[in-house]
C-alpha cells in the first residue's frame, strides 16, 4: 500500500532509542525504583501522539509508550480519511500545514445510492475534510510529539502490566525486546493503543462487543482520476459499499466492504476481486485504467469494540475507547478530537486545582454525549441490512433538494449528531418527497429515476 516514507527520521535528541532508555531507565529505577510521570500515555500513533502534545502543552510531563521501535512505522490498514469535524483539532495540533506540506488532498464526500448522487450543498458550510497516506501522516504526527516540550517518546517497549494501589491505577511496566523492564510512575495512564486495546483489558474496563457483517479491502492505485476528483465518493450499494478517496502523489484509495456472503470472491486473489467489484459500481471510477501501488490490504473480522473510556487513573483514546465500522470513515477523525477531549477534561487536576476523578468524569460524559448516538447508528447498520424506511427517505430527498443535502452533509461529515439531524432532515425530507411527487403527478420533470452522470456538478 505504500511507497516511500515521507520524512526523513525523528531527531534523536528527543527520542531515546530503545537501548539508550533501557539503560538510562535501569538507572533511574536503581536510583527512585521508578521513572516519574504525570501521564505515560500506551500508543504512538495518531489519538497517542495528539494526546502528548496537548496533555504536555498544559505543563504536564509525558511518557509516549509505543511498542514498535521504529518511529516511521505507520497503520497499514486504514483508508486514511479524516473526517471534516476533525479539522479544528488538526488546526489546534499544528497539524492541518504539515500535512498540506506533504501532499494532503482537501475533499469532500459524494454519496451514490440507486436514487442517484447525493452532492455538496452549493454553498457549504461545512469544512473539507482531508486525505494523507498513513505513511506520511503518522511520522509527521509523531515526530511534532517528539519534539513537543515535556514529551518524551519510549520506542520498542510494550506494556506487560498496570501499577495499582488500592483501585486506583498509578503507572506501568513495559518491556523491550531484549527483556529488560522498566517501570513508570504516573497520575494517570492513557490507552491509545487501538481496537485490541491492552490497557483497556489490563485495566478490566467493561466492554461491549458487536459483529459486522461486512469485510474490507482496499488499495492505492495510480492512474486516471475520477471526474470528482477532489471530492471523494462513496457509493452505497445496499447493503454493499465502494469507496475512492484522492490523496497525496496523485493516488487514489479504492476500497470496498461487500457483505460476507461475498468473502469467497476475495480469498484467492484480493486485487483482482477489488478492481472486478469496482469496475463493476454505477458510474465506476477508471480502475480499470490504474496500476496498484503496493498491496491490497484488508480485514475480514471487523468487530465493533466499545470500552468504557474511563477508569480509576485510566482514559482512552481513539480506537481503544471505540472502534467502530470503518465504512464511515470516523476512526481517524474521532482519535484526533477524543485526545482533544481528554486533555482539556483533565487539565485542571494535572494542575492541582481538582481531582483526577472529576477530570476523568468530565471526559467520559463528554466522550459519551458525542459519539453515543454514532456509535447507535453505526452498530446498527453492521449487521449487512439493507436500507430502512428513514434511509430511503433521507437519501432520495437529499439526491434532488438542497435543504436536505446541507443536512446530510452536516451529519455524514459528523459536525451533527444522529438525533440533530433527524430532527432536522426527516421534515425536510418528508417535505421534499410530497412536493416530489406533486410535480410527478402534475407532468413536471422531475429527478425521480436514478442518476448515472459523473459529469461536475
Amino acid at each position: 500500500m505504500s511507497d516511500q516514507p515521507h520524512t526523513s527520521g525523528i531527531s534523536s535528541e528527543v527520542v531515546r532509542s530503545e537501548a539508550t532508555y533501557s539503560e538510562a531507565a535501569q538507572s533511574e529505577v536503581a536510583n527512585s525504583e521508578a521513572a516519574h510521570y504525570d501521564v505515560a500515555i500506551v500508543g504512538a500513533s495518531l489519538a497517542g501522539c495528539s494526546a502528548a502534545i496537548l496533555l504536555a502543552r498544559t505543563g504536564a510531563r509525558v511518557a509516549l509508550v509505543e511498542k514498535s521501535p521504529d518511529p516511521q512505522t505507520f497503520k497499514r490498514v486504514c483508508s486514511h480519511y479524516i473526517q471534516s469535524s476533525a479539522i479544528p483539532a488538526l488546526e489546534r495540533l499544528g497539524l492541518l500545514e504539515p500535512m498540506m506540506q506533504a501532499g494532503a488532498v482537501r475533499s469532500r464526500i459524494h454519496v451514490w445510492t440507486r436514487w442517484g448522487w447525493v452532492t455538496s450543498p452549493n454553498k457549504s458550510t461545512v469544512a473539507s475534510g482531508v486525505n494523507l497516506r498513513r505513511e506520511r501522516l503518522d511520522p509527521i504526527v509523531r515526530e511534532l510529539a517528539a519534539g513537543t516540550p515535556g514529551v518524551e517518546l519510549i520506542l520498542g517497549h510494550t506494556v506487560r502490566e498496570l501499577l495499582r494501589d488500592g483501585e486506583q491505577i498509578c503507572g506501568l511496566r513495559a518491556r523491550d525486546t531484549h527483556g529488560q523492564t522498566i517501570e513508570l510512575r504516573t497520575r494517570l495512564v492513557v490507552g491509545a493503543d487501538g481496537r485490541d486495546s491492552r490497557v483497556a483489558k489490563l485495566a478490566g474496563v467493561p466492554t461491549k462487543v458487536a459483529s459486522n457483517a461486512r469485510f474490507a479491502y482496499g488499495g492505492y492505485y495510480e492512474g486516471p482520476l475520477p471526474a470528482r476528483v477532489p471530492t471523494a465518493a462513496l457509493w452505497m450499494l445496499d447493503p454493499d459499499m465502494a469507496s475512492a478517496f484522492p490523496t497525496d502523489d496523485g493516488l487514489m484509495f479504492y476500497g470496498v466492504m461487500p457483505s460476507k456472503e461475498r468473502l469467497p470472491e476475495f480469498r484467492g486473489d484480493p486485487a483482482a476481486a477489488l478492481e472486478k467489484f469496482v469496475a463493476s459500481i454505477p458510474d465506476a471510477p477508471p480502475i480499470a485504467q490504474s496500476r496498484l501501488v503496493g498491496e491490497v490490504t484488508g480485514k475480514i473480522d471487523m468487530t465493533n469494540v466499545i470500552n468504557r473510556p474511563t477508569a480509576p487513573g485510566v482514559a482512552l483514546v481513539g480506537d481503544a475507547a471505540s472502534a467502530l465500522d470503518p465504512l464511515w470513515g470516523v476512526g481517524c477523525g474521532f482519535a484526533f478530537q477524543s485526545s482533544e477531549w481528554l486533555a482539556d477534561s483533565v487539565a485542571a487536576a494535572l494542575g492541582g486545582t481538582e481531582s483526577m476523578e472529576v477530570g476523568l468524569r468530565r471526559y467520559r460524559r463528554r466522550h459519551t454525549r458525542y459519539l453515543r448516538g454514532h456509535t447507535l447508528m453505526m452498530l446498527d447498520y453492521t449487521k449487512g441490512r439493507k436500507f430502512n424506511a428513514a434511509e430511503h427517505m433521507l437519501f432520495s430527498a437529499a439526491s434532488y433538494d438542497e435543504r436536505t443535502r446541507r443536512v446530510f452533509e452536516a451529519f455524514a461529515s459528523r459536525n451533527i449528531g444522529p438525533v440533530r439531524a433527524a430532527a432536522t432532515a426527516v421534515p425536510l425530507g418528508v417535505l421534499a418527497n410530497a412536493r416530489n411527487s406533486c410535480s410527478r403527478r402534475g407532468g413536471s420533470r422531475t429527478r425521480s429515476t436514478p442518476v448515472t452522470t459523473m459529469g461536475q456538478d
